[in-house]
């Protein structure tokens, strides 16, 4: 059974994640277009809500 130590770990994992994920596509980014990742904001904060919850 998940106790609530683990489950807020977690969301302030995800939480600061997303904010990462989309920092990183507003600071840096790929202006182009040809990037999977950074070319589009959603993209971006997702990839880092994933490595925000790992």
């Amino acid at each position: 059974m998940l106790n609530k130590t683990f489950l807020k770990k977690i969301s302030l994992g995800i939480t600061l994640g997303g904010f990462a994920g989309f920092a990183y596509y507003y600071f840096i980014g790929c202006k182009s277009g040809t990037c999977a990742i950074t070319s589009s904001p959603v993209n971006s904060t997702l990839y880092g809500v994933l490595l925000g919850a790992l």
